[in-house]
């Protein structure tokens, strides 16, 4: 059986909502930099990503750059951006994750609060989380015992978690 992993990232510290849609908020500089720590930390810790799911909002496709620009020298995965991990609730995400193919070892899910940690906390079998959710570049990594179309609550122990902070 592959070894499964499942990373969860919540998108790194956005602008306020002056004058733009929710959907088109910017990283702030901070965020930047912070997306690019949570990258050299996964790769680091060797949770580079086969496939990532993230939302199309502009937050959540600025992060995946800053993850990516840290791990350029570590492959190429497939992205796949969908409207789900931006207005979804957990049990959307959980569709998202489970339509995986099985071969694929490493998934990264980037999104948005709440949804975000209601899935890392409901997967969890101890429901262990941060006590206000993943904050922003907050990343909770799941080691899954099931194949990924059988992923469901309590079946994805949490194995680490981290808050990049460049």
């Amino acid at each position: 059986m592959t070894t499964r992993t499942l990373v969860i990232l919540r998108h790194a510290k956005a602008e306020g909502p002056n004058r733009v849609s929710d959907a088109d908020r910017s990283l702030t500089e901070r965020g930047h930099a912070d997306a690019g720590a949570a990258g050299a930390w996964l790769v680091a810790r060797e949770y580079v990503p086969d496939l990532v799911i993230c939302s199309p909002a502009r937050r959540t496709r600025q992060t995946w750059h800053g993850v990516a620009v840290a791990m350029a020298e570590h492959g190429s995965p497939e992205v796949l951006y969908q409207a789900e991990a931006y207005g979804g609730g957990p049990t959307d995400l959980l569709a998202l994750l489970r339509a995986t193919p099985a071969a694929i070892g490493t998934v990264l899910l980037i999104g948005h609060n709440p949804s975000v940690s209601l899935v890392s906390v409901a997967l969890d079998p101890g429901g262990s989380s941060e006590p206000e959710g993943l904050r922003t570049s907050g990343l909770a990594v799941h080691r899954p015992d099931v194949d990924w179309d059988a992923l469901a609550p309590g079946n994805a122990p949490l194995i680490a978690t981290h808050t990049a902070r460049a």
